[in-house]
């Protein structure tokens, strides 16, 4: 049986003809990446690094949005070599790779997603789900096109060098992270900070001059539709876990009298 992989984000993107608006999935819950799945939303941002994900429950939650119309993107806990090829052998087609800080850190990355001679992935795609156990034609040779990189700016580092990011041949987009960003400039806690956003704007006017897609992270719907106006190509405007967390919340200031909310606090 031959089969074909779906088309990558950035192929989403460029059929859309509009920004794409997405969530972030950290709970590490199949169940709940379903849930978000059939949301209507664009896109998941299915997160390793600061979430409780192995490559199992990578792979479970791949399995369990894979029946839907929404893009999975999925973000390793490291720009490691070895940890991208785990992630490229289960299937992963779309990558964020975090704190990448300069040109070469963009490099490294794109050689890891590519098969030589043009990187230095390892070949297993007769053991993998990737090629679906070798029943995509022409896999090895056409792998590349399957695969969309994604590199996050998120460091004063890499906002100063955000042009020669760009410019490195394999990298298809970039995504802002304005928390990180703001813990580099001194600034912890501060994304909304009028200084944050400036270098996110520069990084989203940068983008486009080198004629790429960005995105970024924006949870206050108005600077996510600043952002989206200033020409942010994607965004994500939530996760799984804290409309979780709110949600309950509010449940609990509704139904739980306010005297015993505040000694619950006080423990």
């Amino acid at each position: 049986m031959q089969l074909r992989l779906s088309p990558t984000f950035y192929s989403a993107l460029s059929e859309a003809g509009r920004p794409l608006a997405g969530m972030w999935v950290c709970s590490g819950s199949p169940l709940v990446a379903e849930v978000c799945a059939g949301s209507g939303l664009d896109w998941l941002l299915i997160d390793a690094e600061h979430s409780p994900n192995g490559l199992e429950s990578i792979l479970a939650q791949l399995h369990a949005v894979s029946g839907y119309p929404i893009q999975a993107m999925v973000r390793p806990p490291v720009n490691d070599t070895v940890v991208i090829k785990q992630y490229l052998d289960l299937g992963v087609q779309n990558l964020l790779i975090p704190m990448v800080n300069s040109a070469f850190d963009a490099a490294s990355a794109v050689a890891a997603v590519r098969y030589p001679p043009l990187g230095v992935r390892g070949v297993g795609s007769a053991l993998a789900r990737a090629s679906r156990w070798n029943r995509v034609p022409n896999y090895l040779a056409a792998a590349s096109e399957s695969i969309s990189l994604t590199v996050q700016i998120e460091s004063e580092a890499a906002a100063s060098a955000v042009e020669e990011i760009l410019a490195v041949d394999g990298v298809d987009g970039i995504f802002l992270g304005p928390s990180d960003l703001a813990a580099s400039m001194g600034l912890l806690g501060q994304q909304e900070n009028p200084l944050v956003r400036a270098v996110v704007e520069h990084c989203l006017e940068a983008a486009k001059a080198a004629g790429k897609p960005a995105g970024v992270n924006a949870f206050n719907e108005s600077t996510a539709r600043a952002y989206l106006d200033a020409g942010a190509s994607f965004v994500l405007v939530g996760a799984d876990v804290a409309v979780l967390a709110r949600a309950s919340e509010g449940f609990a200031s509704t139904f739980i009298p306010v005297s015993e909310s505040a000694e619950r606090d006080s423990y």
